[in-house]
């Protein structure tokens, strides 16, 4: 871990919450509303979350799986998602969904025209931004989790 952690504390709570009050509290809350008022559908959700995830080697990312109203994706979903491009077990805005958040992450400079036709055709203008912010927030918060160290403290409720 990159961050001292006083004795006692859970690493996230500390940083992501007492550390810096101001910002951590906040960065918290925007990350809690992704999953809580999302909607999206749980597969191109997940697509778009582990895909970042992958990139970012967030190890707690990885291990994530989004649960609504007691469904996960498959277990096969997370290699799936490594293979967006060839995979049969994608539907097209699923697929959409694992390819922009890697141009998002790796190439936003190359999201053209072509893209955006294909994206606006499967996604309405407020699914595409809300997909935008959920993955700005996954980009962010899982390298702040994995650059400082938190990502291997973090413990998967009921673990």
């Amino acid at each position: 871990m990159n961050i001292d952690i006083p004795e006692g504390k859970d690493a996230i709570e500390y940083v992501w919450g007492e550390m810096i009050p101001g910002i951590g509290i906040a960065a918290a809350n925007f990350s809690m509303s992704v999953y809580a008022h999302t909607t999206l559908g749980l597969r191109e959700f997940e697509a778009a979350r582990l895909r970042i995830a992958q990139i970012n080697g967030c190890m707690f990312c990885l291990d994530w799986r989004t649960e609504r109203d007691g469904a996960k994706v498959e277990e096969e979903f997370a290699d799936a998602v490594a293979h967006w491009r060839t995979t049969d077990a994608f539907d097209d805005r699923t697929r959409l969904a694992a390819e922009y958040a890697e141009r998002y992450a790796l190439d936003h400079h190359g999201l053209d025209d072509e893209f955006w036709t294909r994206m606006t055709a499967h996604y309405s203008q407020p699914e595409i931004v809300e997909l935008s912010m959920s993955i700005g927030s996954w980009l962010a918060f899982g390298r702040l989790n994995h650059v400082l160290g938190l990502d291997t403290v973090c413990a998967l409720p009921g673990r």
